[in-house]
């Protein structure tokens, strides 16, 4: 199979982060697509205990559930789903690797992470696990995405594609902003996702 990986905290997840596995799914032919919520990713820094982190974690993963129920080629992966040590790209898709031999991994990522992922603990041990798809933010970007992907091709050896996906200016944190404020955050997010973050009174001020 062709199995597409798309990482993140989804804090909560959105529309963004469905539009770009739909994208990714249509234009590169994969069979799935994974989403992994990171329960400790290494480049957050909080101060929450590991009680406060486990609740946290769990409404995200749910949030996730909720977003993909009723879409067969989304699936949710809870490897990365742990809170006692930080989870790691390279590791994570070594494993993968492992596990499913005869499969084919697509790394899906945006043009900020493209930009910076030579920043990323053992960043040179994700490419030989997966063919990456960067995702173009729009037209304006695209001769500065391929210098940097020509040059990662060539200094590294990677496999990396653009995928043309729909520019959304929607951030999680401006979703929990919004919450925070009593506003509303309709069609930003599935509306089983936003009854999920209603009924659970998340990311509101105390």
């Amino acid at each position: 199979m062709k199995i597409g990986i798309m990482g993140g905290t989804f804090d909560p997840i959105h529309i963004g982060h469905l539009l770009l596995g739909e994208f990714a799914y249509e234009d590169f032919g994969l069979d799935q697509i994974w989403f992994l919520p990171n329960g400790n990713p290494p480049h957050k820094d909080t101060a929450a205990n590991e009680g406060e982190l486990k609740d946290a974690l769990f409404h995200r993963v749910e949030m996730v559930k909720k977003a993909i129920e009723g879409i067969p080629y989304f699936r949710i992966n809870l490897c990365e789903a742990v809170v006692d040590f930080h989870s790691y790209t390279y590791r994570t898709m070594q494993m993968f690797n492992r596990l499913y031999p005869n499969d084919d991994f697509f790394f899906i990522l945006g043009a900020d992470s493209l930009f910076s992922i030579e920043k990323w603990m053992y960043f040179r041990e994700i490419f030989p696990t997966c063919t990456i798809l960067a995702a173009m933010r729009d037209d304006k970007d695209a001769e500065e995405m391929k210098r940097q992907i020509g040059y990662l091709r060539e200094k590294y050896g990677a496999r990396i594609e653009l995928l043309q996906a729909p520019l959304v200016e929607i951030s999680s944190t401006t979703i929990r902003t919004r919450i925070s404020s009593r506003r509303s955050v309709r069609y930003m997010v599935p509306d089983a996702v936003e009854e999920y973050i209603k009924e659970h009174k998340l990311y509101r001020e105390q």
